[in-house]
């Protein structure tokens, strides 16, 4: 197949098929690189909300640069990823210097937080450079109807993808091509349980006719996995609790949490390691909220269990952590796995 054809039949199934988004309705570099940052590793229907709620909230990226990192991360809370939010805020502020953001490759892709493919978003809808997007998708798509099985995980196969990539895009229909491409990729061309009945490549895709689909696109690499155990106490005192800010260089960095205390090894149930630094008074012991709760990120596993220690005297804090008011919890931004625990206090 021709590259005339590709084109105009990936961009015939947009028409089609494309997916009536709020930021495809703008050439606004701001509202397409915070749907663009909020997209990566979340879902189109969960990202919309999130999308609104930002441009709600900080209509201007001068507005998002005003901002502290606690309300961006209070903003962001339940999207996973924090390291995304931290960017974002560090990027708007990096704009703000520059006095608006960069209209080519280069400029955008020095921006905290941006890589190859955010920046080639950004560039060819907002600017209309013609620079093409290899995403998840696009990977996808190519690798299944050209037949690649170079591993996308290596340098050899992001050049080869990336090269290929440039030379499927129509220099005077970028934005929409690589649109396109990302649309079809997940809502034809998906992971598992592809529409190929359905796909306007069905009659040259390679993957196909090899009985290769599933194979495509290859990695070579698989992440190690490493587990950890959290046992979480929710300290109840006259209304307030305590928490602490988690640090730099670990997961979840910049939000708070209730006193922890991680295990090298699992806990049988009611098994409260230890509780060093808590002065707590005699007769006064933690009550088992839950146990062996999951949470899966993407390199670690956590089963964490959470325990209620109620007290009518404060007990000292372990270093770093301080009293607030109960009522006051939604102020500070928690990871998930925390807003499940809480859910089940008393």
């Amino acid at each position: 197949m021709s590259n005339d054809s590709f084109q105009a039949r990936i961009l015939h199934w947009y028409r089609l098929n494309g997916r009536d988004l709020p930021w495809r309705h703008t050439r606004d570099p701001y509202a397409i690189w915070l749907s663009e940052v909020i997209l990566q590793q979340t879902r189109i229907d969960q990202g919309r909300d999130y999308w609104q709620r930002f441009v709600h909230r900080w209509p201007r990226v001068g507005d998002l640069a005003a901002a502290s990192e606690d309300e961006v991360l209070l903003m962001w809370q339940g999207l996973g990823y924090y390291s995304r939010a931290r960017n974002l805020l560090a990027a708007a502020r990096q704009v703000v210097a520059m006095g608006g953001f960069p209209a080519d490759f280069k400029g955008l892709k020095a921006l905290k937080g941006v890589g190859d493919y955010t920046a080639a978003a950004i560039a060819s809808i907002a600017f209309g450079r013609p620079v093409a997007t290899v995403d998840g998708n696009v990977y996808r798509v190519l690798s299944r109807h050209y037949g690649i099985d170079t591993p996308i995980d290596t340098t050899a196969g992001r050049k080869t993808f990336a090269a290929l990539a440039q030379s499927l895009l129509p220099v005077d229909q970028a934005a929409a091509f690589n649109q396109a491409m990302m649309d079809f990729g997940a809502t034809c061309c998906t992971p598992r349980s592809p529409r190929c009945s359905q796909c306007p490549l069905e009659d040259t895709c390679e993957a196909l006719h090899s009985h290769r689909v599933d194979q495509l696109p290859a990695k070579l690499k698989s992440a190690r996995v490493t587990t950890r155990y959290f046992q979480y106490v929710y300290l109840r005192c006259d209304g307030c609790t305590a928490i602490h800010r988690r640090e730099a260089g670990d997961i979840w960095q910049g939000l708070y949490e209730p006193v922890l205390y991680e295990s090298a090894t699992a806990t049988a149930a009611g098994e409260l390691r230890a509780m060093p630094h808590l002065d707590i008074a005699p007769g006064v012991g933690p009550v088992e909220l839950c146990h062996a709760v999951k949470h899966q990120l993407t390199h670690r596993t956590i089963y964490a269990d959470f325990y209620l220690l109620a007290t009518g005297i404060r007990p000292a804090l372990p270093p770093g952590y301080f009293w607030i008011e109960e009522r006051d919890r939604d102020r500070y931004a928690m990871p998930r796995l925390v807003e499940r625990l809480l859910e089940t206090l008393p």
